[in-house]
């Protein structure tokens, strides 16, 4: 009897020191962000990535991914010779 207590009591502490409290705590407590409600997708004009407009960069000639990638399209693009 006293053998099997001691394992018990091993294996608990194993537990608790592998995390198995906090893992089993944070799982009942963590919900799942609600739907939000659709976004548009578009595609950048200079790479084509796709990507929701909230997060688009407008410029000139269309939206894009990152300033690096409207720079460059603007310059590419441009009336000067």
């Amino acid at each position: 009897m006293k053998i099997a207590l001691f394992l018990l009591a091993v294996v608990v502490l194993l537990w608790l020191l592998r995390g198995g409290f906090s893992r089993r705590r944070d799982a009942g407590t963590a919900a799942p962000a609600p739907p939000g409600e659709p976004q548009t997708i578009v595609a950048c004009k200079h790479c084509g990535v796709h990507l929701p407009r909230d997060e688009a960069l407008p410029g000139r000639g269309g939206v894009f991914c990152g300033e690096a990638h409207r720079v460059a399209f603007e310059k590419a693009h441009s009336q000067n010779p």
